[in-house]
Protein backbone atom coordinates (compact mmCIF):
# COMPACT_ATOMS: atom_id res chain seq x y z
CA UNK A 1 0.00 0.00 0.00
CA UNK A 2 1.76 3.04 -0.53
CA UNK A 3 1.04 7.03 0.56
CA UNK A 4 -1.12 7.84 -1.79
CA UNK A 5 -3.96 4.96 -1.46
CA UNK A 6 -2.93 5.65 2.75
CA UNK A 7 -4.12 9.17 2.61
CA UNK A 8 -6.99 8.76 0.41
CA UNK A 9 -8.52 5.84 2.76
CA UNK A 10 -7.80 8.67 5.49
CA UNK A 11 -9.38 10.92 3.68
CA UNK A 12 -12.35 8.70 3.08
CA UNK A 13 -13.14 10.66 -0.42
CA UNK A 14 -13.78 13.29 0.72
CA UNK A 15 -16.49 12.37 4.10
CA UNK A 16 -13.58 12.11 6.75
CA UNK A 17 -14.67 15.05 8.68
CA UNK A 18 -17.82 12.78 9.09
CA UNK A 19 -16.87 9.48 9.08
CA UNK A 20 -13.72 9.48 11.88
CA UNK A 21 -15.89 11.79 14.34
CA UNK A 22 -18.38 8.92 14.09
CA UNK A 23 -15.96 5.99 14.79
CA UNK A 24 -14.60 8.79 17.75
CA UNK A 25 -18.64 8.86 18.99
CA UNK A 26 -19.08 4.90 18.56
CA UNK A 27 -15.27 3.99 20.26
CA UNK A 28 -16.13 6.38 23.24
CA UNK A 29 -19.85 4.66 23.82
CA UNK A 30 -18.18 1.19 23.67
CA UNK A 31 -15.61 2.19 25.97
CA UNK A 32 -18.45 3.65 28.42
CA UNK A 33 -20.68 0.52 27.67
CA UNK A 34 -17.59 -1.31 29.09
CA UNK A 35 -16.81 0.54 31.71
CA UNK A 36 -20.28 1.96 33.43
CA UNK A 37 -21.22 -2.09 34.42
CA UNK A 38 -18.01 -2.43 36.10
CA UNK A 39 -18.36 0.84 38.45
CA UNK A 40 -21.95 0.31 38.94
CA UNK A 41 -21.09 -3.42 40.03
CA UNK A 42 -17.96 -1.87 42.69
CA UNK A 43 -20.63 0.82 43.89
CA UNK A 44 -23.17 -2.20 44.61
CA UNK A 45 -21.47 -4.50 46.63
CA UNK A 46 -19.87 -1.12 48.55
CA UNK A 47 -23.00 -0.24 49.40
CA UNK A 48 -24.26 -4.27 50.38
CA UNK A 49 -21.12 -4.85 52.46
CA UNK A 50 -21.84 -1.46 54.52
CA UNK A 51 -25.05 -2.42 54.87
CA UNK A 52 -24.65 -5.94 55.93
CA UNK A 53 -21.86 -4.27 58.54
CA UNK A 54 -24.60 -2.06 59.38
CA UNK A 55 -26.99 -5.01 60.22
CA UNK A 56 -24.28 -7.07 62.27
CA UNK A 57 -23.61 -4.20 64.32
CA UNK A 58 -27.70 -3.56 65.00
CA UNK A 59 -28.03 -7.32 65.38
CA UNK A 60 -24.79 -7.42 68.04
CA UNK A 61 -26.18 -4.66 69.99
CA UNK A 62 -29.72 -6.17 70.60
CA UNK A 63 -27.70 -9.62 71.77
CA UNK A 64 -26.15 -7.43 74.20
CA UNK A 65 -29.41 -5.82 75.35
CA UNK A 66 -30.78 -9.05 75.39
CA UNK A 67 -28.24 -10.42 77.42
CA UNK A 68 -28.64 -7.61 79.21
CA UNK A 69 -32.12 -7.72 80.49
CA UNK A 70 -32.03 -11.44 80.67
CA UNK A 71 -29.68 -13.01 82.85
CA UNK A 72 -29.09 -16.26 83.40
CA UNK A 73 -29.55 -16.83 79.64
CA UNK A 74 -33.20 -16.86 79.92
CA UNK A 75 -35.14 -16.33 76.37
CA UNK A 76 -38.38 -14.27 75.82
CA UNK A 77 -40.55 -17.63 75.22
CA UNK A 78 -39.44 -19.30 78.35
CA UNK A 79 -41.11 -18.32 81.98
CA UNK A 80 -38.78 -16.94 84.53
CA UNK A 81 -37.66 -19.67 86.99
CA UNK A 82 -39.00 -18.84 90.44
Amino acid sequence: MNAHTLQGFFAMGGYAAYVWPAYAVFFLVLIADTIAPRLRRRRVLRELRARLARQSVRQDRARQDQARDRPNGQSILTPPSP
